[in-house]
């Protein structure tokens, strides 16, 4: 216990600034208590300039009159007698004196005694105290109720409020994308946020992935540069300083106007070969091009196509610093790529301060003759010799382009037969597929990564701490166009739960609509249903699958 009287000659520590401001130490952290308490008072006419980064405080007004000024949120509130105020979250505030101001101040961790405010509001730890842990404020972009999920189930969940950056529709749902407009309400949102904006992450391909180097950069947020997102982004850019860097690990490239009837005699390449937009997601107006018929369907699609892409991309190339071969090249442009093959993965990594880590590879299976996905399972049964050198591939390039403090995902082949390493290209995030596959199998998803990084921490990834030796995310597909008279019901998902607990579930289609309006498919088939499921083996992994394709029935009828 603790009991002492003052009075008005007291000889106390104090801390003080000049202006008229003086507090004087009635409590103070060599008493042992988790806080201090300070008589404060304030001239009139004096101000001050409060943001603590390492303390809360509470004050109550016992004399005089002024006012509280929140330079967050923009708002005033008058300072009387009797008038408590709290701060948290690191409020940002301006207190000035109208007369004399009187106020009985607690602060924890406490003060020591003698400390003054430096310019920017804050004081400076007293020795052996920690500061107050607040909530971080983190924005996700596109944040549902999947992805939700997830994140509240990383390590130190408890500490972060996680909060949404435009709505998921916005981003992934929309067929005409303004960029400006879609910046534009980002950017409100997180100026009419009244706390700290402390970080952003995003998942998704474009327009989440190269507006979010725009906003962190706009916010001061940990981030890689625009330039260098889009020297992955943009595939002929990323092909010309893969060619620079990793020159044996690409195939041959071009690039060609598809609007341009003259474009495929002038390309250098034999049939067959790839085709894409330079600006593409998910396999979106990709195609495998064999001859010059096929030459002539691709080029009717993409030219009908192209243009959700094309104004919204370049919009972003204009907020960029572009090469002089990069200039003109926008995206109504498309690639051209021989054909690379072999076993497929992704590895995924980070970059943190200039040192690049990968903590993960997920093997990427084809359904047989065809170029659509037929499942991601993880970890990768590729050898560990041939997962390093992905991973030295993936450093010299990301060196080279100066990406940093940033998640990335990098797609490869090895062709066992030759083994030789393919290059196929670069995300710049995590990818939301293979979030599942990580929390099954490591204990957490991966997008603790993505919430480190967006705080400029290293990230710790758990590893082999989860319920399954194995996980994969399966796709049930069509594939010709149709139109979906049933999908699987409640009780279709009942009986998967009982018999595979933790599987997760998720319809694309809904009743009576038709695949073709399905947004964001590949060129080849359209995805009816995702599943996520864990198993102790890779082979019980591909029962369950089989037994959830037996259970989730979907009919179809041809469209009229």
């Amino acid at each position: 216990m603790i009991i002492r009287r003052f009075d008005g000659d007291s000889k106390l520590d104090t801390t003080a600034v000049a202006g008229g401001w003086q507090s004087r130490g009635l409590i103070l952290a060599r008493d042992g208590k988790p806080y201090s308490l300070h008589d404060t008072t304030l001239s009139a006419g004096s101000k001050i300039l409060v943001d603590y980064p390492h303390h809360l405080e509470t004050a109550y007004c016992i004399e005089g009159s002024g006012e509280l000024e929140n330079l967050t949120s923009k708002t005033r509130f008058s300072i009387t007698p009797g008038t408590v105020y709290s701060l948290e979250s690191r409020n940002r505030i301006r207190l000035r004196a109208h007369t004399d101001l009187r106020l009985i101040c607690v602060i924890t961790p406490p003060l020591a005694g003698g400390e003054r405010l430096d310019k920017s509001g804050a004081f400076p730890l007293a020795p052996g105290t920690h500061p107050v842990l607040r909530k971080k404020n983190i924005f996700v972009m596109g944040l549902n109720e999947f992805n939700m999920s997830h994140l509240s189930g990383i390590r130190n969940a408890e500490n972060y409020n996680f909060l949404k950056l435009m709505d998921f529709s916005e981003i992934r749902e929309t067929r005409h994308i303004d960029m400006d407009a879609f910046l534009g309400r980002a950017r409100s949102q997180l100026e009419a946020w009244p706390g700290m904006v402390d970080g952003l992450i995003h998942y998704l391909d474009f327009p989440a992935s190269t507006t979010a180097p725009i906003l962190c950069s706009e916010f001061g947020l940990p981030s890689a540069s625009l330039e260098a997102v889009l020297k992955c982004e943009h595939k002929y850019w990323s092909r010309l300083e893969q060619k620079r860097s990793i020159p044996d690990h690409i195939p041959e490239f071009a690039v060609f106007d598809p609007f341009d009837d003259s474009a495929l005699d002038s390309l250098a390449l034999d049939f067959p070969f790839w085709v894409k937009p330079i600006k593409s997601f998910s396999s979106y107006l990709g195609f495998l091009v064999q001859d010059r018929a096929d030459w002539d369907r691709a080029m009717a699609r993409i030219r009908a196509q192209i243009g959700r892409i094309e104004k919204p991309f370049n919009r972003v190339l204009e907020l960029a610093d572009l090469p002089d071969e990069i200039v003109g090249v926008g995206g109504g442009y498309c690639i051209a790529e021989s054909i690379i093959g072999g076993r497929m993965c992704t590895q995924e990594g980070y970059v943190h301060n200039g040192r690049m880590h990968v903590y993960g590879t997920v093997d990427s299976l084809r359904e047989v003759n065809s170029s659509s996905f037929s499942s991601y399972q993880y970890p990768s049964r590729l050898p560990a010799s041939v997962r390093e050198r992905m991973a030295n591939i993936a450093d010299r390039f990301l060196t080279h382009i100066e990406y940093d403090n940033a998640p990335f995902n990098v797609e490869f082949f090895w062709d066992p037969e030759t083994d030789h390493i393919w290059l196929l290209e670069v995300n710049t995030r995590i990818s939301e597929s293979h979030t599942d596959l990580f929390l099954k199998v490591d204990g957490a998803s991966h997008h603790e990564v993505a919430t480190d990084l967006s705080l400029g921490e290293r990230p710790r990834m758990p590893y082999r701490d989860g319920e399954f030796t194995c996980a994969g995310k399966f796709f049930i597909r069509a594939h010709h166009d149709a139109v979906v008279t049933r999908v699987p019901d409640a009780n279709d998902l009942a009986r998967l739960e009982r018999l595979m607990p933790g599987t997760i579930v998720k319809i694309v289609p809904e009743p009576g609509q038709q695949l073709s309006s399905l947004l964001g498919q590949d060129s080849y088939s359209y995805v009816l249903a995702e599943l996520w499921i864990g198993a102790s083996s890779p082979k019980k992994l591909e029962q369950r699958y089989e037994k959830a394709v037996e259970i989730l029935s979907f009919e179809l009828k041809s469209p009229l």
